[in-house]
This record gives structure tokens, sequence and C-alpha cells, in this order.
């Protein structure tokens, strides 16, 4: 019997959900240590749980959780908006 492959899921390190629930975006640290971060949705129709809508998995690497954090506030308008109203 071949060894079985054991497939890491990347580390989720912070989780930010929308006022409203319906929108979250991950920061997550992979199992080389970089991070990256991805957006996911939640159809309260449905009632199925959470779809990335995102796509930034895959194209986002970074150092450190911060600057992955610093980068998803740039592109995620809700995101965005957010944190600023936080900061104020």
């Amino acid at each position: 019997m071949p060894p079985k492959t054991i497939f890491r899921r990347p580390v989720i390190t912070r989780s930010i959900s929308s006022d409203e629930g319906l929108r979250c975006v991950d920061i997550f640290r992979r199992k080389d240590n970089s991070f990256g971060f991805e957006e996911y949705r939640k159809d309260p129709e449905a009632n199925e749980g959470w779809f990335k809508i995102g796509f930034f998995e895959e194209v986002t690497k970074f150092a450190s959780e911060n600057d992955a954090f610093d980068e998803a506030c740039e592109i995620i308008p809700w995101l965005n908006k957010k944190m600023l109203s936080v900061s104020k």
C-alpha cells in the first residue's frame, strides 16, 4: 500500500467579517511560512456555507501577516472602508 499523502491546509491567522456578516477575509500562513489572503461570501438564501470569491489565495504571497493584511485592505473595498472607520 502506498504511503498516505497528508494535505496541509494553510493555517488561518486572522479572519475579518463584514459588518453584515455576508463577506469575510481570511489571512493565512502556508506551510512554507509565507502569508496570503482570500475573500469569501455567504449566501444566506442557500445556507450552504462560504464561497471563495476573491481568488487571491494562489496569487498573493507575503513575508508577514501584516503585509498580507495591508494588501487585502488595499484590494478589497469593504475591508478598506471597515478598517478606515475603525481607525477614526
